[in-house]
């Protein structure tokens, strides 16, 4: 498979090792210092294109893909499903805002685990997001990802909010910045009696970058949108 990366920094320089390592070739890299080289000339001999940027730029990138008719797997966060034109039409799209296997595991156990709270508003939660001091984003995408889960399940949340709160109806995110940390998310239900907590901690970048891959290769020659549930059978 021929990729096209778009982004190139240490996650794009991270995919393009683990797909290498896969037997796959990088057919295009998009940086900074050549942002005009995304045409459609340029992305034709590619399968799929991995994007890693920011939301201001993802849209676009995105946009210039589906053009070329070129299947995307987007790890850039803070834009909508809306903000795509063509969001309803004939697109190969795969997003998500962790492509770890173990992140999404992780997922998987956060809304089993919401869904057997929602009876129980005795206990208060809360999700902690740690992340290194470069990370420009707070909360991270995958936080929301969580708190967003948790919301849908407890009837008297309605919202989160990124420090700590008293009010009744938003689930706290506490973003934390520190170094070294490639991340660490924590929720916890916490009650007069116990407390009950799920920890996912990243070591490196290694399985966000190997998700990309899998997610990559799960969607050349697929049309549709899909999500790393779909990868991985959760």
């Amino acid at each position: 498979m021929k990729l096209a990366l778009i982004g190139y920094g240490k996650m794009g320089k991270a995919i393009e090792a683990i797909a290498r390592q896969r037997g796959h070739e990088i057919g295009l890299i998009i940086s900074t210092a050549n942002l005009t080289g995304l045409t459609k000339e340029n992305l034709a001999p590619c399968d799929v294109a991995i994007e890693f940027t920011n939301p201001q730029s993802a849209v676009i990138n995105m946009q210039a893909c589906f053009n070329a008719g070129i299947p995307v797997v987007c790890g850039s966060t803070g834009w909508k499903l809306s903000d795509i034109a063509d969001a309803n039409k004939n697109i190969s799209l795969l997003y998500a805002s962790n492509f770890s296997v173990g992140a999404n595991i992780f997922f998987a156990l956060n809304k089993k685990l919401a869904l057997l709270m929602a009876s129980h508003p005795e206990y208060k939660v809360a999700v902690e997001e740690i992340h290194h001091t470069a990370k420009k984003d707070a909360p991270s995408g995958t936080a929301i990802s969580l708190a967003n889960e948790i919301i849908a399940a407890r009837r008297e949340l309605t919202h989160w909010v990124n420090n700590e709160s008293e009010e009744p109806a938003a689930l706290p995110i506490i973003s934390i910045r520190t170094d070294p940390a490639p991340g660490t998310h924590h929720v916890k239900y916490v009650s007069g009696i116990d407390d009950i907590e799920i920890i996912h901690t990243a070591h490196n970048r290694t399985g966000f970058a190997t998700g990309a891959v899998l997610a990559a290769e799960f969607l050349k020659g697929k049309k549709g949108i899909y999500k790393m549930d779909d990868v991985l059978g959760i």
